[in-house]
């Protein structure tokens, strides 16, 4: 249990201090006059980066053990909020950013970590336990980060990141043990440096289309070499014999289904709160019009109950398997999208229709992260979650894209009386629009659903106990360990 509250510790702090920085900025941009495409390079740089190196430090950490990796991840997210809060250009910052985003290889290491440590039959709860913190520390972020901002500077938002980073460092060095590491069979680095090229041109390419345009050459030059890259990593890995992850085991069943259940909830849950923050924010009668803080608050409660059910959807992953639960976080969600659709006109509709579409959505991450920490061997987890990792946030790159495309695609002139005289003074999204967000985030959640149905399902007996080893390989030796697997 110390092992668990000390990840999930740093799992809040981490995700605290990137909504936090949020509310910053405008400001940050005012402070240096720069332009709005520049400026969103600050969430960018940390993202791509992040997704990039996820893989690699997963096959770091299943190499030379888990905490050393860890610890070297949290070194860089020191060494970046650190430097940050001091930047004196926005390009310094940026990098400052990109630093970070090293760091934050500490998500897909922690679930590993969580592996290690607890019994087969309760890695599911703890798993649970974590991913209901991510919200929480996404709804603080949000609200404290923007009386940060506004009375102290954005500057302290990096500032109070780097202490209490240093202090979870510390307690990370005293709490978790040595793992043991793996099979020192070395490392494949260049197929690392090919992944690493392919996503970051690929996810440059997503974060540049609205600014260059979608089939602007300047653009496709990013593109194409980008997807080139990815078919060649894949032949390439197929042929190494010791490749930075086995192609054979990304086509174990229930290790691709999780892959590309995670890549759908990436889009959809960044859709979902694009769409959301955008039509609360948004001046009457096209939203809700409330102020940032206030929009995070409508927010709150539903990530508060996120943090509840974690634990609960963990152990029902455990007693019933993965694919019930996948099943109920998809129809839970298609649910709450058409509540979204049908009734959304005043804070506490918006509470209720976020509170239920979080609870589907939460139901849907515990089960894939306990798939792959279950179904791949213990040599191969932390580098399965990273790639995981990587194709939720490749997810994630996409979903705001898509829902400002859709807002800005379907809008309504706001007209006001100048002199007498009806005049357009902008152009802000429809209802329609917001309908249509919601509307494709429900046919993903659907389509999820149907993937869900070709999970190979496996349960826990609730004899199971002591400390089984973790890392069972269930599609591939089901008989190896104390489950049933249907």
């Amino acid at each position: 249990m110390r092992v668990l509250l000390t990840l999930t510790s740093i799992a809040l702090l981490t995700t605290y201090v990137e909504t936090m920085v949020i509310p910053g900025v405008p400001t940050i941009q005012k402070d240096f006059s720069t332009t709005a495409s520049v400026t969103s390079w600050i969430t960018s740089a940390m993202l791509i980066v992040g997704s990039a190196v996820a893989p690699l430090f997963g096959k770091l950490g299943d190499t030379y053990g888990k905490k050393r990796m860890y610890l070297v991840a949290m070194v860089f997210y020191i060494a970046g909020v650190g430097i940050a809060g001091f930047s004196p250009t926005i390009y310094f910052l940026i990098l400052a950013r990109a630093v970070q985003g090293v760091g934050f290889a500490i998500m897909p290491l922690a679930l590993a970590i969580i592996t290690d440590v607890f019994p087969k039959e309760r890695v599911a709860t703890a798993q649970g336990v974590i991913s209901g913190t991510f919200a929480i520390g996404a709804s603080a972020g949000l609200i404290v980060g923007s009386y940060v901002v506004q009375d102290l500077g954005w500057q302290w938002a990096f500032h109070t990141a780097f202490v209490l980073s240093v202090l979870m460092f510390l307690l990370v060095m005293k709490v978790i043990k040595n793992d043991r590491p793996g099979e020192r069979a070395g490392v494949d680095y260049s197929g690392a440096a090919i992944l690493m090229a392919s996503i970051t041109l690929m996810l440059v390419y997503l974060t540049e289309g609205p600014t260059l345009g979608w089939y602007s050459l300047e653009n496709l030059a990013l593109l194409v070499p980008g997807a080139a890259l990815m078919v060649f990593f894949f032949v390439y890995e197929s042929r190494k014999t010791n490749p930075l992850i086995h192609v054979s085991i990304l086509r174990i069943p229930n290790i691709f289904i999780s892959n590309m259940v995670g890549l759908v909830s990436g889009v959809t849950m960044f859709l979902l709160f694009f769409g959301v923050i955008y039509y609360a924010e948004l001046t009457v009668p096209f939203g809700l019009g409330l102020d940032i803080i206030a929009a995070g608050l409508v927010l709150a409660p539903a990530t508060v109950v996120m943090l509840v059910v974690g634990p609960l959807l963990g152990r029902m992953t455990t007693r019933l398997g993965p694919k019930p639960v996948l099943l109920i976080g998809a129809v839970v969600s298609v649910v709450g999208m058409v509540l979204f659709i049908v009734q959304r006109g005043t804070t506490t509709d918006l509470t209720l229709d976020s509170a239920v579409t979080f609870i589907g959505m939460v139901a849907i991450i515990i089960p894939i992260v306990n798939m792959i920490s279950i179904s791949l061997p213990r040599d191969s987890v932390a580098v399965g979650l990273g790639m995981n990792t990587m194709l939720r946030n490749v997810g994630g790159a996409i979903g705001p894209v898509l829902a400002t495309t859709i807002m800005t695609t379907y809008t309504t002139p706001l007209v006001m009386l100048v002199g007498g005289v009806p005049v357009t003074v902008a152009k802000l999204p429809s209802s329609f629009a917001f309908n249509l967000i919601f509307g494709v985030a429900m046919v993903l959640m659907a389509a999820m659903g149907v993937m869900s149905l070709f999970v190979r399902n496996y349960k826990f007996p609730k004899s199971s106990g002591g400390s089984g080893e973790a890392g069972a390989k269930v599609d591939a030796h089901p008989s190896s360990v104390n489950q049933t697997v249907e």
